[in-house]
């Protein structure tokens, strides 16, 4: 860990507003104590986050923020980064934020390989709004709008990241701290996009996916002597619907990030008479 860089450098004086035991905490927690380990410092980090109970995430965290819209935190991130290199750029957002309305930008932002995290607090329920079923809650979920489930099979995101040419897939537990700051670590240190589901658990309206439940059916790869550099033995786990998974799953070492791949250098944000022509075809490229 770096000596000039301390966990605590990266905590607001904004207390976080979440439920008693929400695993957003956790989350939280070891995303700012991967940030330290890397050596990165508030002044070159900018989390971006969209909109449910980790929205607000940037203002419990102390970096630059945005906080965006529903869904539309990827395209946010890609934009800062690409604009300026030099920021460690690290995007959070929950499962209905990311797999549901924001689900076409994860797919692409999977495909551009930007190099930045992306880190989704997985509760399986959207708790900001009392309850509902979530893109990934079970199929026999009951809730207020869903008393007899959603009676659809749940997203399998790491499958839609593999399918879409991720470059790096990870997996963790909010509450097992050293274990998740090591993977989101992993993650930021990535050449490309590095995406991290996390097991974040709602206590408030989710009595099925508890903290139990995810202690006692969590599955460490590293205790199974898993090749993250294995393409088919990462698709054999990620479409393993019978485990949890923990660990980092898929890892492709000759990932090129999306600005090398296309020589993009220095910060545009320091232009000063707008865009050169080159910035102008990326613009073009995306939209």
């Amino acid at each position: 860990m770096s000596s000039e860089v301390r966990f605590t450098d990266f905590k607001s004086d904004k207390q976080p507003t979440w439920c008693p035991g929400c695993g957003d905490f956790g989350t939280m927690n070891g995303m700012m104590k991967a940030l330290a380990e890397t050596g990165n410092s508030p002044d070159d980090t900018f989390v971006v986050a969209g909109i449910g109970c980790s929205g607000k995430i940037g203002t419990f965290m102390h970096s630059y923020a945005i906080h965006g819209v529903h869904g539309r935190a990827l395209p946010v991130g890609t934009g800062v980064k690409l604009a300026n290199p030099d920021l460690e750029v690290m995007v959070a957002g929950g499962d209905g934020d990311g797999y549901s309305i924001g689900v076409g930008h994860f797919i692409h932002a999977v495909r551009r390989n930007v190099d930045m995290s992306y880190v989704v607090m997985d509760n399986r329920i959207y708790g900001l709004t009392k309850g509902q079923a979530s893109p990934t809650s079970r199929e026999d979920f009951e809730t207020s709008t869903t008393p007899e489930g959603p009676q659809q099979p749940p997203v399998n995101p790491l499958a839609l990241a593999l399918s879409a040419g991720a470059t790096f897939i990870a997996q963790s537990f909010s509450t097992d701290a050293q274990r998740h700051a090591e993977i989101v670590q992993k993650a930021i240190e990535h050449d490309g996009f590095g995406f991290v589901n996390v097991f974040s658990p709602c206590v408030t309206f989710n009595d099925v996916d508890t903290y139990d439940y995810f202690r006692d059916s969590i599955v460490d790869l590293a205790d199974e002597g898993h090749d993250p550099h294995d393409y088919e033995a990462a698709k054999e786990k990620i479409l393993d619907a019978s485990k949890e998974y923990q660990g980092v799953i898929y890892q492709d070492e000759d990932s090129v990030p999306y600005s090398e791949l296309h020589g993009i250098e220095g910060n545009m944000s320091e232009i000063p008479d707008g865009a050169p022509e080159d910035a102008m075809d990326l613009v073009r490229e995306f939209y």
